[in-house]
């Protein structure tokens, strides 16, 4: 199994081992999303395009052929995973492009201003493209399997229940609009992708929105008996307290997952509790990195 982060946060270089300082290599692009390639068993995957035609970009300094894909997948309808979508599209004329059958064009920022008064920021999948690549969108259901030892996995309501969704949205102050009015967002449009290695599970969620902790849980109880080696993505706590990020490390320390890889929405000041709790588990992602 070989993993490529095509763009995060963090600015890279095509040879991650090298300083482009001072060099003639192609510096990477980074931003605020996140797209990632996967290849496993013979087959290529991507999960999420970021928030711009970087990620393509950027694949092509790396030696990446996104025309070749076999599979995409949209861990969830955030513009900062979706947006460059057309882009891959165009590149690829064959991957079925996966997103949880909840996932719409209506997720939003809520920014409170006064009281009752908020202001509602669409920070969605851009708006037209559900309906113009209809016929590469493939939605999964429940617990899908896509290849042999690949698999799309919900949220678990035995695990995560919507109620404790909605108050990490609330928090977060993300919601969604339906019927013409807004609620907190309940993340029934956030998947993880899952790999059976011969390690254990290799578990991506780009954001953890419902806490990686739970997801962690959530992917444990479906698969009984299963060790989980490795999980990778954002953990959205960029805007959290230390004391926050330092109980959060400490509960992803008790799961005993051996290997951690995070950025994008994790936050600067987060990884450096996280690392400072799980030791040698904990690196840090970036634009470039292979795994």
């Amino acid at each position: 199994m070989q993993v490529k982060v095509l763009v995060d946060n963090i600015a890279g270089c095509p040879n991650a081992a090298a300083n482009c300082a001072g060099s003639k290599c192609t510096p990477l692009r980074g931003e605020w999303g996140l797209s990632v390639y996967i290849e496993f068993e013979g087959r290529r995957y991507l999960l999420d395009t970021g928030a711009s035609a970087h990620f393509a970009m950027n694949a092509a300094t790396m030696g990446v052929d996104l025309s070749k894909v076999d599979a995409a997948i949209l861990s969830h309808a955030h513009y900062d995973h979706a947006n460059g979508m057309a882009e891959f599209f165009g590149i690829n004329s064959t991957a079925p492009f996966y997103l949880r059958k909840g996932a719409g064009e209506n997720c939003y920022h809520t920014h409170k201003i006064l009281g009752p008064i908020a202001y509602h920021e669409y920070i969605g999948i851009r708006r037209g493209s559900l309906k113009r690549f209809a016929d590469r969108i493939r939605f999964a259901e429940g617990d899908a399997q896509i290849a042999p030892n690949v698999y799309l996995i919900p949220h678990k309501s035995s695990i995560t229940s919507a109620e404790t969704r909605e108050a990490i949205a609330r928090a977060a102050h993300l919601s969604v609009k339906e019927n013409g009015k807004y609620r907190y967002d309940s993340f029934e449009h956030e998947q993880s992708l899952v790999f059976d290695t011969p390690e254990g599970l290799f578990v991506m969620n780009s954001c953890s929105h419902g806490g990686a902790d739970n997801i962690v849980k959530e992917i444990a109880a479906t698969f009984p008996g299963k060790k989980i080696y490795a999980m990778l993505g954002g953990f959205h706590l960029f805007r959290c307290s230390d004391d926050t990020v330092r109980a959060f490390a400490m509960r992803l320390r008790d799961l005993d997952v051996q290997k951690i890889y995070t950025g994008h929405c994790t936050g600067n000041r987060a990884f450096d509790i996280l690392k400072e709790v799980l030791g040698e588990r904990a690196e840090q992602m970036f634009t470039g990195m292979v795994i």
